[in-house]
């Protein structure tokens, strides 16, 4: 980054101070997991200067597309921090402050440092949900002003993966949410994050600059001067009693009765296997487009594909019980095997996995049952007679 003169963006007085706002989740999809905001504050000058990383434009060109790739750009965006705190208390988002306890020239190459990311040249970046985003520049803008000054080791009061990091929050919030991102997300989001990844997360990055560090001309002070509530919300509504485990296991307790009674009363109809595996299909092919048409960078190596079988859709709707494919049956067995390599993966999903799984398998062994009673295929021609029926 180019360096940049004091005077270019105006000098800060003694009496300026800057501060990291947190904002607690909120409860959209997009809002779930918090947010952070640097906030310059010089009553000397009027300047009022809240730094926010977390702006995206719905007015974007092919937004839902770009949006689906990881390929929408975010920018910095700058307005007074009273602005945006009437937006989250519209939202009933919880705000806390925490003044940094910052020499007067770490306070100016931090705002210098700000504001020349502010240059429409600078502004837009790739978001990355886990490593770079609103929370994580934070970091990156600290640094550039204390430098070796600072002593910071991230967020050590726990390590999970960047997946358990999402289930801490959107399970308890919006548990559809958290089973829809984890069902995109693959093998990448199961690595452990380190101290500084797991700042990621807005609440995370607070308790860091909590315990962080700074070197100052008389020893060593903490980061964080002093902490003060912005806004506290009031109680959020309960969450719906209606979530994935209590769908998915009624589901499976319906397959598994539904099963036994066509397999009582000698009934052959497929009609529910081709809408129950035609659905587990479509979903496998948007795990492969989340796989290998965007650039998320988590959304790679995803083994849900092993259950959700792509080719399910549309090789589920040759299933007739009026004849019989012989090569269907070798696809059973072929996804059989996968069903069993699937139960590898059973904790990413909170084990709502298993009632999918169970309900796939139940109907495996129905379509298998069946298909031994239907006929193999009518032959055309056979000892070398033509068929002489009438067509």
């Amino acid at each position: 980054m180019p360096v940049v003169s004091r005077a270019q963006f105006g000098i800060l007085s003694p009496s300026a101070k800057i501060s990291l706002v947190t904002v607690a989740p909120g409860q959209e999809l997009y809002s779930g997991f918090g947010h952070s905001v640097l906030w310059v504050y010089d009553p000397m000058t009027g300047v009022d200067r809240a730094f926010n990383y977390g702006t995206f434009s719905f007015q974007e060109g092919n937004f839902y597309i770009k949006f689906l790739r990881g390929t929408l750009p975010y920018s910095l965006s700058v307005s007074p921090l009273s602005y945006q705190i009437a937006h989250y208390q519209e939202e009933n988002r919880s705000i806390s402050e925490q003044v940094l306890n910052l020499s007067i020239p770490q306070k100016q190459r931090l705002y210098n440092f700000l504001e020349n990311n502010y240059l429409p040249e600078n502004r837009e970046y790739q978001y990355k949900f886990f490593y770079d985003n609103c929370a994580t520049r934070m970091t990156v803008a600290l640094k550039a002003a204390v430098g070796d000054s600072l002593i910071y080791n991230g967020y050590t009061k726990e390590k999970r993966s960047f997946r358990q990091w999402i289930d801490l929050y959107a399970f308890k919030q919006n548990p559809w949410a958290d089973f829809g991102m984890d069902l995109a997300i693959g093998a990448p989001s199961d690595e452990i994050a380190t101290p500084e990844q797991a700042t990621f997360l807005p609440d995370n990055l607070a308790t860091a600059f909590a315990d962080a560090k700074v070197k100052t001309a008389t020893g060593i002070a903490p980061l964080v001067s002093a902490t003060r509530p912005i806004f506290t919300a009031s109680p959020p509504p309960p969450v719906s009693p209606i979530t994935p485990t209590v769908v998915f296991w009624s589901l499976a307790i319906l397959t598994l009765a539904f099963t036994y009674w066509q397999i009582r009363t000698e009934r052959i109809n497929f009609v529910f296997d081709k809408v129950l595996f035609g659905i587990a299909g479509i979903a496998g092919w948007i795990l492969l487009l989340l796989w290998f048409g965007t650039n998320h960078g988590v959304t790679s190596w995803n083994y849900d594909v092993l259950w959700a079988f792509p080719l399910w859709m549309p090789l589920i709707f040759s299933l007739s019980k009026k004849r019989k494919q012989s090569w269907f049956q070798f696809l059973l067995i072929f996804y059989a095997f996968l069903l069993l390599c699937a139960t590898g993966n059973l904790a990413k999903h909170n084990l709502v996995l298993i009632p999918i799984l169970a309900m796939l398998i139940i109907r495996v062994y129905y379509i298998n049952n069946s298909l031994s009673k239907i006929p193999q295929k009518e032959i055309a021609y056979g000892s070398g007679v033509a068929d002489t029926k009438n067509h």
